[in-house]
């Protein structure tokens, strides 16, 4: 390591230590392209093999164990799958730009402009930028049906409708599908579960930091 100014220069031992990472990953016969050369843009970066039933299924099973709630269901059936996902909510706010009709006692973003008005709201429903099968995550840049970012994070029940094609294997994949997004300023808010955290003692607690439930409806 070398100093400049009498500020110690980190870039070799950096490099040193990516050199050791990818040294080990080949010797496991799992190869990453190195990410300071053309060869490792993330657009070049191989999808991993996997059905899409398979990777489905997996996102799934990710999505559960994290306690949250998935609803499947196909493109026509969209309208009751949402009210089963609603359930007794009375008021339910949805996003600008969602397109899908939703039961109940809905507000738009426009008349919920005010964070306390959030607060008092029992549902949001909104779609996602895309879904991680790996992680159980779902991912919203805050586009058209997703609304602002409080929308998302302040009512109790947050219903996220995920596309069966949005569900990509692995968290590089999405990275790289979400240059766009964050290309154009877009923020991004990535969600594995219900909202939780947990004491000194491990005791669980939900609804802490955001919804203290999570429903995806998952459109296949």
């Amino acid at each position: 390591m070398t100093v400049q100014g009498g500020v110690p220069d980190t870039s070799e031992a950096r490099a040193a230590i990516l050199e050791r990472v990818r040294a080990a990953l080949s010797a496991k016969g799992t190869h990453y392209p190195r990410t300071d050369s053309p060869e490792g843009r993330p657009s070049d970066i191989p999808a991993p093999a996997g059905t899409t039933h398979a990777v489905t299924e997996l996102f799934v099973e990710r999505v559960e164990d994290y306690r949250a709630t998935v609803v499947r269901c196909p493109s026509t059936g969209l309208g009751a799958a949402l009210a089963a996902a609603l359930g007794e909510a009375s008021s339910v706010v949805v996003p600008a730009g969602f397109g899908t009709d939703v039961p109940g006692q809905l507000l738009r973003e426009r008349d919920v402009a005010d964070v306390h008005a959030v607060e008092g709201i029992d549902a949001v429903v909104t779609t996602a930028a895309l879904a991680i099968a790996e992680t159980g995550t779902i991912v919203l840049d805050h586009g058209p049906g997703q609304g602002r970012r409080g929308l998302s994070l302040l009512p109790d029940l947050h219903v996220c409708v995920v596309r069966a094609d949005q569900v990509v294997l692995t968290v590089p994949e999405a990275v790289t599908a979400l240059r766009p997004s964050v290309m154009a300023g877009r923020p991004l808010t990535w969600v594995s579960g219900p909202s939780a955290t947990s004491d000194i003692e491990l005791d669980r607690v939900e609804g802490v930091h955001g919804p203290r439930t999570l429903c995806v409806v998952l459109v296949e």
